[in-house]
């Protein structure tokens, strides 16, 4: 058995500002991907996920007690394919800010929901939401709280515009420029972020006056500004404002940046050869960078890994 394909995700704005309503564009990274699958001779790695699926089954069991309005499971069939060996084989790195959580749960759901929405239908708001709300649900099994749009994402793979909270829609996004010398870019921080922990250190902060005050003033006023401008093609205005996001990030979630990056972050803006960003919650994994000159980036930043996600 081997289940269908389900792609990582790369939230290009909103990290924490969609917690406090900021406007939010994920979209999908086809580079990356994970489906169910049984094997004759599962390996240690398969076997270690095949036990973490059996706790998320238990989990899921329980959601269903307790929530049973919200989403039902086949769970006799799961378990089943459980004991058999069932894992997730997936080539998403954990703990990197591109959603291997989020990719099973659609895996999951996609395959064991009853009645379950499907991607072929009129996907209306309300819909989008209840699957927001049922993969939230679903994927905080593995870090505590979850706002679903990983899975999301990743079930529909297709480019999601989080307006706010309670508004969210497909978007079209403007198509890539094949030679472009700008790109958005994915660099390896050689370690594994905690996404938990992470979000906590934020809801720590966000108890302070002078820290809320900032991230609606100005996190959530520039990350809705490069919203707008990558949706509506206005790449000048766009370095703009994720220089002025990036600048924000520095000064204000340093414990989110790993410490080996805050120089290279502070080079980036002083040389606008390029600007990085938090991917995902932080601490580690990939940061996001962004660049008009895709080879100038490339020769500042030589003693890293750059993976190329999109071009202008």
């Amino acid at each position: 058995m081997k289940g269908p394909l389900f792609y990582s995700k790369i939230l290009l704005f909103g990290e924490y500002g969609i917690i406090k309503d900021s406007k939010g564009l994920s979209i999908p990274y086809n580079f990356y991907n994970g489906a169910l699958k049984v094997d004759e001779n599962p390996s240690e790695a398969a076997q270690k996920s095949n036990r973490s699926l059996k706790r998320f089954a238990d989990y899921l069991e329980n959601l269903q007690q307790e929530k049973p309005e919200l989403v039902q499971f086949n769970l006799k069939e799961l378990k089943e394919d459980i004991e058999k060996g069932m894992y997730f084989d997936s080539s998403i790195p954990q703990g990197y800010g591109v959603g291997s959580s989020g990719a099973l749960v659609a895996a999951i759901y996609d395959e064991y929901a009853v009645d379950k929405i499907t991607v072929l239908e009129n996907l209306t708001r309300e819909k989008l939401l209840k699957l927001k709300k049922i993969f939230g649900e679903m994927e905080s099994f593995f870090h505590g709280k979850s706002s679903g749009l990983d899975p999301l994402n990743s079930y529909l793979s297709i480019p999601i515009l989080i307006n706010s909270k309670d508004n969210i829609e497909p978007a079209g996004i403007p198509s890539q420029t094949v030679n472009g010398k700008g790109a958005v870019f994915l660099l390896d921080s050689g370690s594994v972020g905690e996404t938990a922990p992470m979000v906590n250190i934020f809801m720590e902060n966000m108890k302070q006056e002078p820290f809320r005050k900032m991230l609606k003033d100005q996190f959530v006023k520039h990350t809705d500004a490069c919203v707008d401008d990558f949706l509506n093609g206005d790449v000048k205005s766009l370095f703009g404002n994720i220089k002025k996001l990036s600048h924000v990030v520095l000064d204000n979630f340093k414990p989110m940046i790993p410490a080996q990056f805050h120089k290279l972050w502070k080079h980036g803006i002083e040389t606008n050869d390029y600007y990085l960003k938090l991917c995902g919650s932080g601490g580690g994994g990939y940061i996001l960078g962004f660049t008009e000159d895709i080879e100038k980036a490339r020769k500042a930043l030589k003693d890293y890994r750059l993976e190329v996600v999109y071009n202008f």
